[in-house]
């Protein structure tokens, strides 16, 4: 078969989620290429298996949900990897590149209650997440909480809230909720979305990333007309932030960069699991200077947390 007309394959996870974000980057290059044809492959990775560790960190251990899909990149077996962009290692394999990223959805997390918000739950509530950098967070905001530990994907948290009537409250991402186009009234709870300068959310959050291999032009090319520039400058600061203190994989990093103009705001912090914060700042530059800004306030925040 003439190449040009063999599919570019996308490579995806088999959740919910990876499928309805697959889905709209299918979608998207379509109609940014209607000439070509564009399908995709389900790969099970490591995080899909039953025996994947029992406690993660927030981001998962290194490659647990994406390497998979990288073996297949590099075997040409895809063409190119669509991932939570927050779950991509920062140092990726030789021959691999975070190509593009579409416009980042929402990249709040929200509190999900059968009503109350945050400020009005009561003393002493009992908030579920299984994600250290929000337990950090809430416990800053409100020590009389009790966090306990909750697992699997959006819909099974819901469904645990449900069972739990002795639980008050869990903290999903905004974007998956949206993703998944869930009707949280039918599950009896609403959504109400925390400001980032409430409650920081992980570096990349909200952001898909389509990983390919570096020397397929092709592939590139067709590629740029999906990438949204502001985003894949905020990606490059917060992944930078996120190497450079990447080390203790249960290290409460959080980190969001926006851009307005031409300029840069990025803020991180560290915390610690009890609420303590370690380290909080931000950095404001040139947006073109994105990887570089997220270097310098990580390693302010290395000499601090020394």
């Amino acid at each position: 078969m003439d190449p040009a007309l063999q599919p570019i394959i996308l490579g995806s996870r088999g959740s919910a989620l990876a499928l309805a974000q697959t889905h709209q980057m299918l979608d998207a290059l379509r109609r940014a290429h209607p000439g070509l044809r564009f399908d995709f492959k389900i790969i099970k990775t490591a995080g899909d298996l039953k025996t994947r560790p029992a406690v993660l960190p927030e981001t998962g251990v290194k490659g647990l949900f994406t390497r998979e899909i990288e073996v297949a990149l590099a075997g040409r077996r895809a063409d190119i990897g669509v991932h939570s962009l927050k779950d991509l290692p920062t140092a990726l394999p030789a021959g691999l590149i975070l190509a593009a990223t579409p416009k980042r959805a929402d990249a709040r997390d929200a509190l999900i209650s059968r009503g109350p918000k945050f400020g009005e739950l009561p003393r002493g509530a009992v908030v579920a997440t299984s994600s250290l950098r929000r337990k950090g967070q809430l416990l800053a905001l409100r020590p009389d909480l009790k966090v306990v530990e909750i697992r699997g994907n959006v819909e099974t948290r819901l469904r645990k809230l449900q069972e739990h009537m002795g639980w008050h409250a869990t903290v999903l991402a905004a974007a998956g909720i949206a993703r998944l186009n869930l009707k949280l009234a039918d599950w009896g709870v609403v959504a109400h979305p925390f400001a980032p300068e409430e409650m920081l959310p992980a570096p990349c959050q909200a952001i898909i990333g389509l990983e390919t291999r570096a020397d397929d032009e092709r592939v590139l090319s067709l590629l740029q007309p999906v990438n949204h520039e502001a985003t894949f400058q905020v990606a490059m600061a917060e992944r930078a932030f996120s190497h450079v203190l990447e080390g203790g994989c249960r290290t409460p990093v959080a980190a969001y960069a926006d851009v307005h103009g031409s300029k840069l705001t990025l803020r991180g912090a560290v915390f610690f699991e009890d609420g303590r914060v370690r380290f909080r700042d931000q950095i404001i530059g040139e947006a073109k200077n994105a990887e570089e800004l997220g270097k310098t306030l990580a390693a302010k925040a290395k000499a601090e947390l020394a």
